[in-house]
């Protein structure tokens, strides 16, 4: 099934496209949301995975999560009860805040007592020149403060990012072989590799995805292939691993490899975790996901004949 967030944006936002809707609207939508009466704000589907694989044995999972954002249509000062506008500079009115917006340029050190401890997210400086003089502190936030002018969500667009990258799981290189015509003896190396790696099964992979005058920019790569072999164990390789070829004999692989002690039909698993990275608009965090494919290997025990 594929999986699509709900993003109920500002009017006044743009995420995907520079395009807006009919002006017939009371507010004008971005490309691809529609307006909700109800609500008054635009609704924007926004698919945060990659599209599913209709490869038979290949199942996608994602720590990543839907991005919501319900920034208010106007901008208002809630010292003087009016409207402000939306933009002043590079800064964007948040409503929450009752302060202009603007990332903090350059950023401090992921040291500073401003980042209270945190590795992701940005640091933001705020003001109010509805007050006497400009009011003006700096806090952190995960991800861009709400507000109709404000940029789009870094999150959001490397979610978009990793959709053009259809990603997958790895086919699986294997001996014995998989398959009831291919029986491996108990006690002789198995020997595991990624077969035919490429760049939408093994990485890297960098895509972009811009909005707005924004970009930012993700790159994917498997981290590691965590084999479950189906007898209880599991063997983590962090290499593609070595195709078997005839001439290595009874030798063990040299980075991917397990052995059986038992008799049997296994259902073998291979899971590559895959760590993507991103960049853009002045954020920078990391998404994983992880892929599995299956395979049924059979082992058997070699008799010895007499007579």
């Amino acid at each position: 099934m594929r999986l699509t967030a709900l993003l109920l944006l500002n009017a006044c936002s743009v995420v995907t496209g520079a395009q807006t809707a009919s002006a017939d609207l009371p507010v004008q939508c971005s490309r691809g949301s529609s307006y909700n009466p109800r609500t008054g704000k635009c609704v924007l589907a926004v698919m945060p995975h990659p599209p599913e694989s209709t490869d038979p044995g290949t199942r996608r999972q994602s720590a990543s999560q839907p991005v919501t954002s319900n920034a208010e249509q106007k901008c208002v000062s809630s010292y003087s009860g009016r409207e402000v506008p939306c933009e002043d500079g590079g800064s964007w009115w948040s409503n929450a805040r009752d302060c202009y917006v603007s990332l903090a340029d350059p950023q401090p050190a992921k040291s500073d007592p401003e980042w209270e401890g945190h590795r992701t997210g940005a640091i933001y400086e705020c003001y109010s020149p509805a007050l006497v003089g400009t009011r003006m502190y700096t806090f952190w936030s995960a991800t861009s403060p709400a507000g109709p002018a404000a940029p789009p969500d870094p999150r959001v667009l490397a979610l978009q990012a990793i959709a053009t990258m259809r990603l997958r799981a790895i086919g699986i290189g294997i001996v014995p072989e998989a398959g009831a015509a291919s029986i491996g003896i108990v006690g002789l190396p198995t020997w595991m590799w990624v077969a035919n790696p490429g760049r939408h099964t093994w990485g890297p992979i960098t895509r972009t995805a811009s909005s707005a005058g924004y970009s930012v920019t993700a790159t994917a790569k498997v981290q590691r292939i965590v084999w479950a072999m189906g007898d209880g164990n599991t063997v983590t390789c962090t290499q593609r691993g070595t195709p078997y070829a005839d001439s290595f004999g009874k030798s063990s692989s040299p980075d991917c490899g397990h052995i059986y002690t038992r008799q049997g039909t296994y259902t073998v698993r291979a899971t590559s975790y895959w760590l993507v990275t991103w960049a853009g608009i002045g954020q920078s965090g990391t998404i994983p996901l992880d892929f599995t494919r299956t395979a049924v290997i059979t082992m058997g025990e070699a008799q010895v004949l007499t007579r």
